[in-house]
């Protein structure tokens, strides 16, 4: 099969295009799937750059996220049967083999039924940022109806599915976006506010938006943005960042405050081994799929690449103007 191998740690270069063994079944609890499309993630990026969790992992296929049709499964299966369509976050860490590729094994515990009203090319730019925005608005910021919520990078891709979970359940949302176009997408997708980076202070902005701050924020960015966030916030708020907030940080706005910081790494429970958490991940995506059958919930997709050109698809992610996902298409 073809295969789309990072062969070093470096630049986009070194994604290559392989011809390597199928995938076997080798557990009863496998399923075999014949990729349809695999998302491709800031988190693939990264790994490609700077290097992967796991020592001599090299060569390795990367890509958390991927979408297809089950062709074969183990001894054991019992929630699929040849034949139906799946989509999950698995692999592509340099552990399990990721989904850069025309076929992937994996235990049928970790995947879920695709949505019917979702395309291939959908449903594989979805797993990874619906899980990484229920956790952080919906596990670890609590988040309640009523309550005000400050997403950042609004028109991205944890940020457009983040808004969406914040409308679902009842919040008010105040984005940052980069562009007049930008913001146009995120009220599409229900932001009650857009403020423009470039041209207002988000800090000035949130405050004339919410009066006190808002009670929840989540940062898709870091750095100076996570600061500056300290005091968007109103007090006894909740802050989750996706990223280390680095060494800069003063935290005494923090105190005073009394805010609740919190972090999001979706990866977690593959990094660690943590079958209960990997299993609430499971069901957020059975949740999110009856939405998007429902029409609750919609995907964008910013730009689609062949398999062969995921290198381009990196180097596209890595100039942080990303509007949505960007998705791998495999073809047979």
């Amino acid at each position: 099969m073809k295969a789309v191998l990072m062969t070093a740690v470096g630049g986009a270069d070194v994604l290559q295009v392989r011809d390597v063994p199928e995938p076997t079944i080798t557990s009863d609890n496998q399923i075999k799937v014949r990729l349809k499309a695999a998302g491709v993630n800031p988190i693939d990026t990264k790994l490609r750059a700077r290097g992967l969790f796991y020592e001599d992992a090299l060569p390795v296929v990367l890509g958390c996220d991927g979408a297809g049709i089950v062709t074969e499964t183990g001894a054991a299966v019992s929630r699929f049967k040849p034949g139906d369509a799946v989509w999950f976050c698995n692999g592509g860490l340099g552990g399990e083999p990721g989904n850069y590729a025309e076929y992937t094994v994996l235990d049928e515990t970790w995947a879920a039924a695709k949505p019917d009203t979702l395309s291939f090319v959908e449903a594989a730019a979805a797993p990874l940022v619906l899980i990484t925005a229920w956790e952080a608005l919906y596990d670890r910021a609590r988040l309640r109806a009523g309550q005000s919520v400050l997403i950042h990078g609004g028109a991205g891709g944890v940020g457009h599915v983040a808004i969406q979970l914040a409308k679902l359940k009842g919040a008010r949302v105040c984005t940052t976006v980069g562009s007049a176009e930008k913001a146009a997408l995120a009220r599409d997708y229900g932001a009650d506010r857009t403020i423009l980076y470039g041209e207002e202070d988000f800090v000035e902005g949130v405050m004339q938006w919410s009066g006190q701050g808002v009670e929840v924020a989540l940062d898709t960015v870091g750095g100076r943005v996570f600061r500056r966030t300290l005091s968007a916030m109103a007090h006894y708020g909740d802050l989750v960042t996706l990223l280390d907030p680095g060494t800069e940080v003063s935290w005494q706005e923090a105190r005073t405050r009394n805010l609740r910081i919190g972090f999001e790494l979706m990866l977690t429970p593959m990094l660690r081994d943590l079958p209960a958490a990997r299993r609430h991940q499971v069901e957020i995506l059975e949740r999110c799929g009856r939405w998007f059958d429902e029409g609750k919930l919609k995907i964008h997709i910013g730009m689609t690449f062949p398999l062969e050109q995921a290198g381009a698809a990196h180097a596209l992610l890595e100039t942080g103007h990303m509007t949505g996902k960007a998705v791998l298409t495999i073809e047979p």
